[in-house]
């Protein structure tokens, strides 16, 4: 990315320092589920298949402290000694995930609650409120007895903090939280005027006079919607209070250790503006699992990987958790096919991480999670899935050189923002069918099938460097993000922007004037009134054949009409436009256009975009990762035919040098540039 310097502490870099300048490789280990006999087992095994790094004690706070201030660490001893023995380096857990059942019964306080106001029970992960002093209390003291008593541990390398927070109590609506969210508001507003102002409560009778008036947008009156603003606020909050449970947390391993910590992020996690969270880890670490019934999850796996690089700054960052196969958690859980993990892996790390870490080493006999998939399966070690381990651990042994570089510079940025995204979903809403994610998707996938390199970017992120900028159905956008998104356009950027973009400001209050309010006169044109179709409805353009979800009566004030809406009220109403603005083009696209035809125009929009490398068919991923040492080509070839790539080097998995080289169907190649 165009702007590294701003990205967090380089602990990555420390973490593959303390791996020998190898690229990480392992799974989350849970000793804990099975008889200590198995353990010397495990680490035979982990040394077969070229493990050097694993995940210990993320779920064990209830066998380390079975009663309150009572510890129990001889089994964890015993663990780390065995593997630091076998040359196993370990990201250390603070255990802190799930408090275990005394916790609640000693603090009934901290249970979550629903929006109706029911408490959920105990029973599974994550069964506390994030606002609740007890369970921060409990926490910390526990990371403390932690940290102190293994921070020396020659095994210990990096702490794990908690484990995909909020993953199962993002929201909690129970009395501490609308303390906490009343706080927030004070901090936010300071006065309640300003607050009103901002929630629009003239509307519906709902002016506030008290800070105490006010509680979570816990559910309404029947068939009723809830106030957009205060739902933005209590999104926005929630997000911010798991945040700051992370910096409490954090803060408790730093009293007592300088190593590198982090928490593993959830990708596209909705409830979550992580972007806004990776000042407070050392490195930034993800979690990543296919969606088996998407058949676009090959370049959603990339798209999530590009966010997640951008995330890290540029900076290499760690893939804390994928499957080897199925998960058991998805209504059809269907396995990998034959060489899918080690493409899955090798994309992680083609495009930043260094690392590619599992879900889990061993799959457990019982549990919610007995049927996820592991490097160890049930089957055991005679088995193709195992195999495939090893061969995985040799392959990323064999391109350890890779470790520490970084992606070279994307041409292509597409702006998401959370914010964003929550006040576009809301209900009361237009259409139900508008869905800045999928849309986002249906880009991203036009980049990568031409190869093109792509950050994805916040609101507030430097776009310099950047040949296109992509806003997919960016409904809220401030002024200051409007002045930069022009600043870029004029000097000769490229901007791209969908429908429902522009439309409100960052207190969700529509821009008059004509839609798409922020971004009309940039875009050059007015559009008088949103007209949504009916659900499967398309609507024929004069060009780009046929639209859905979205059309638009409106004008062209300024800008070229590229295609028109050929029928209907809004026939001859501009549907894709293109204005030339100072040294650069602004294109607006009104509705939504089909693979193919979206794939037509992108060829207009991208024809003097560079790719990574040329003439590649769709499904060959190529990237670059830049080092001092030299350059490096993944490519990937999710494709059932051979591919010719036009690069010379050597590559590090074959060892076949020269060039043009021979990718086969479903393979890899990581090609070391001749300079």
């Amino acid at each position: 990315m165009a702007h590294r310097a701003a990205g967090p502490v380089r602990g990555m870099e420390q973490v593959t320092q303390a791996l020998g300048g190898r690229i990480a490789y392992g799974a989350d280990y849970n000793p804990e589920q099975w008889p200590e006999e198995v353990w010397d087992e495990d680490v035979r095994l982990m040394r077969e298949a070229g493990v050097n790094l694993v995940s210990v004690g993320i779920f064990s706070w209830a066998l380390l402290e079975p009663e309150p201030g009572t510890y129990d660490f001889g089994w964890l001893d015993r663990v780390l000694d065995k593997l630091h023995a076998g040359g196993i380096a370990v990201d250390l857990a603070t255990a802190t995930a799930s408090p275990p059942p005394w916790f609640l019964e000693r603090h009934p306080e901290a249970t979550l609650v629903d929006p109706i106001g029911n408490p959920r029970a105990f029973g599974a992960r994550q069964a506390y409120c994030p606002s609740s002093v007890a369970y921060r209390d409990a926490a910390t003291t526990l990371i403390a007895e932690l940290v102190k008593r293994y921070d020396d541990h020659p095994a210990v390398v990096m702490w794990h903090v908690n484990n995909e927070y909020g993953c199962h109590n993002d929201h909690c609506f129970c009395d501490a939280s609308a303390v906490a969210f009343r706080r927030w508001l004070q901090e936010r507003y300071g006065a309640v005027e300003r607050l009103n102002e901002a929630w629009a409560t003239a509307f519906w009778s709902q002016r506030y006079t008290r800070w105490d008036q006010i509680g979570p947008p816990r559910q309404v009156s029947y068939g009723n919607f809830a106030n957009p603003g205060q739902q933005l606020d209590w999104w926005r909050f929630c997000s911010d209070e798991i945040r700051n449970l992370y910096r409490v947390e954090a803060a408790a391993v730093r009293s007592h250790s300088a190593k590198p910590l982090t928490t593993n992020f959830m990708g596209f996690r909705k409830s979550l503006d992580y972007r806004s969270w990776t000042d407070v880890g050392d490195l930034v670490s993800n979690d990543h699992y296919l969606i088996a019934a998407d058949e676009d999850r090959t370049p959603q796996l990339a798209m999530t990987a590009d966010l997640t690089r951008s995330w890290a700054h540029g900076e290499p960052w760690l893939l804390m958790e994928h499957s080897t196969s199925a998960v058991n958690w998805q209504p059809r859980n269907i396995a990998k096919t034959t060489g899918e993990m080690r493409r899955n892996s090798f994309q992680h790390v083609a495009r930043g991480a260094d690392g590619a870490l599992f879900f889990q080493w061993r799959a457990s006999r019982g549990g919610a999670e007995k049927f996820h998939s592991a490097m160890v399966p049930h089957a055991g070690t005679e088995s193709r899935l195992w195999r495939d381990v090893v061969r995985l651990g040799a392959d990323l042994s064999a391109i350890a050189e890779v470790a520490g570089t970084r992606v070279e510079q994307a041409s292509v940025a597409i702006v998401f923002d959370w914010e964003s995204w929550w006040a576009a979903t809301f209900d009361s809403h237009p259409s139900v069918d508008v869905d800045p994610m999928a849309t986002a998707r249906a880009w991203h996938k036009a980049c990568w099938a031409r190869n093109l390199g792509v950050d994805i970017v916040g609101v507030t992120d430097p776009l310099d460097g950047y040949d296109v900028v992509v806003l997919p159905a960016q409904y809220l956008l401030s002024d200051e993000t409007v002045d930069r998104l022009t600043a870029f356009v004029e000097a000769g950027g490229t901007l791209v922007a969908t429908y429902f973009t522009g439309i409100v400001d960052e207190h969700d209050h529509i821009r008059l004037g004509g839609y798409p309010g922020a971004l009309s006169d940039l875009l050059g044109v007015r559009i008088e009134e949103f007209c949504p179709l009916p659900e499967g409805d398309e609507i024929p353009l004069t060009a780009y054949g046929s639209g859905a979800i979205w059309s638009e009566r409106g004008r062209a004030v300024g800008a070229d009409v590229v295609a028109a809406y050929a029928t209907g009220d809004c026939a001859g109403d501009p549907a894709v436009t293109r204005r030339r603005v100072g040294k650069g083009t602004a294109w607006y696209v009104g509705t939504e256009l089909a693979p193919d035809a979206l794939d037509t125009l992108a060829t207009q929009i991208f024809t003097t975009t560079k790719p990574v490398v040329g003439g590649l068919p769709e499904g060959v991923e190529a990237i670059r990762r830049v080092g001092e040492q030299g350059t490096y080509v993944f490519v990937i070839n999710h494709t059932h035919e051979a591919v010719i790539v036009p690069v010379r080097g050597t590559d590090l998995l074959s060892g076949n040098e020269g060039g043009p080289h021979l990718v086969r169907a479903g393979q890899v190649a990581v090609i070391r540039e001749d300079r």
